[in-house]
């Protein structure tokens, strides 16, 4: 079960029990909270068929867009993603800080930097990879957990990247050691760029909090190597 349909259930039950708490107070019929229950879920239900979830994750995106310390955090996040695929040489094609954002750019409703992996894409279609490239992509991908890391000592967001650099590593280490070992390196190895570069790192942040345009962010970063 993925987290938005976790989150679903907690509102729904969230909106149930509160209706039930309230009725008396105001007289409401018993049939008043399974009516809440039913439009809660027929139109979940309707957004996962129809819309892919993008609905209830922009809703859900707007209740967290509210904490001026969570936007935040997903701005250090997103800055570690785009600092450490600057400094590997792997291209980015855009990025949005929140879901609202993603899908007025025509993307899922999903914030987040987006990148050119054509070449990636390429090299696993034909069923071989680079050493290089797999290391690029991976520390790329663990960039937004050591940025959190280094600022919080601990990483809410994080869960999506290590899905997608244990979804490409795990065909081809096949021993889930293997695959451990490798995403702690390529942790590592992000924390390292964006602690030791402590100075363009932020000066990106600034950048980004302002939605300045990729090449913008990139002038940032170079002023201060």
């Amino acid at each position: 079960m993925n987290q938005t349909s976790l989150n679903l259930i907690a509102i729904t039950v969230f909106a149930i029990t509160l209706s039930a708490l309230v009725g008396p107070a105001f007289n409401l019929p018993p049939t008043v909270p399974a009516g809440i229950t039913f439009i809660l879920l027929g139109l979940a239900t309707a957004d996962t068929l129809a819309w892919q979830n993008q609905g209830i994750t922009l809703l859900l995106d707007w209740f967290a867009q509210k904490s001026p310390e969570q936007q935040k955090r997903i701005l250090h996040h997103e800055a570690g993603h785009f600092f450490v695929a600057y400094k590997l040489g792997i291209p980015i094609t855009g990025y949005a800080l929140n879901a609202w954002e993603a899908f007025k750019q025509g993307q899922s409703a999903r914030g987040g930097v987006r990148f050119d992996d054509t070449e990636l894409a390429a090299e696993l279609q034909q069923g071989k990879i680079s050493q290089q490239l797999l290391d690029r992509y991976c520390t790329m991908w663990m960039g937004g957990i050591a940025a959190e890391m280094l600022v919080y000592n601990d990483t809410e967001g994080g869960a999506e990247d290590r899905q997608k650099l244990r979804g490409v590593l795990s065909p081809i280490l096949r021993n889930p050691q293997q695959v451990e070992t490798k995403e702690r390196w390529a942790y590592l190895q992000a924390r390292s760029l964006i602690e030791n570069n402590q100075n363009s790192y932020e000066c990106l942040m600034a950048s980004m909090a302002k939605r300045a345009p990729i090449d913008e962010c990139y002038a940032a970063i170079e002023r201060e190597v």
